[in-house]
């Protein structure tokens, strides 16, 4: 068995565990899934649980993409 599979994933950040929470599920409002209230996921099927993190990695990158977009003279940027 892999090391790593029997850890949860955590945030980096732990300040930023709250905000990615609330972000899981502004993405599942915006899917359309019905969000648990009681916060198990467990009785949602795989597929829309994988479907939602997708989108929710998708749209991280896409964020970062446009702050590294907006940035001038950024680390590692050539000038053409």
């Amino acid at each position: 068995m892999a090391r790593g599979s029997q850890t949860r994933h955590r945030a980096l950040v732990r300040e930023a565990t709250s905000a990615l929470d609330q972000f899981k599920y502004e993405v599942a409002r915006e899917m359309g899934i019905q969000v648990p209230e009681d916060d198990y996921w467990g009785d949602l099927p795989a597929r829309e649980c994988g479907a939602v993190g997708g989108h929710m990695v998708r749209k991280m990158i896409q964020m970062a993409e446009e702050n590294l977009a907006g940035r001038t003279g950024a680390p590692g940027r050539r000038s053409r």
